[in-house]
């Protein structure tokens, strides 16, 4: 499956994948679900390159906001912002490299989390 993503599959997936920034009970089944008929190299990248840098704030918050999801549309135009300043900022580029390793590191649990979810057929 070598196909790029659609806008519209694209924002599925990270409206998906935002669902793990979640304070309540994240439910890992409901989101590997969503993204399963991707090709998953492609989601782990839209969820540390482009969902966790938008949403983590939310998980190291010391008192979190009493609410349970993020509004499809606020993180759509978040995400939207961070690859728009990356484009256009060397410097921001460059942080943002060290920002998504750290997320990948610090929220490393999250992917593994949704591919044991996965279905073993579609996950490769």
């Amino acid at each position: 499956m070598g196909h790029s993503l659609t806008a519209e599959e694209k924002a599925g997936i990270q409206i998906a994948l935002a669902e793990a920034f979640v304070d309540s009970a994240v439910d890992y089944a409901y989101i590997a679900e969503q993204i399963s008929r991707f090709d998953l190299n492609a989601v782990e990248d839209i969820l540390y390159s482009e969902v966790a840098p938008v949403c983590f704030y939310n998980l190291e918050a010391p008192v979190p906001p009493i609410w349970t999801g993020f509004q499809d549309e606020w993180l759509l135009s978040e995400i939207d912002k961070e690859l728009k300043a990356r484009e256009s900022s060397w410097l921001r580029r460059h942080f943002d490299k060290v920002k998504v390793a750290w997320l990948r590191y610090s929220y490393g649990y999250i992917w593994k989390e949704i591919i044991k979810h996965c279905d073993p057929q579609t996950a490769k």
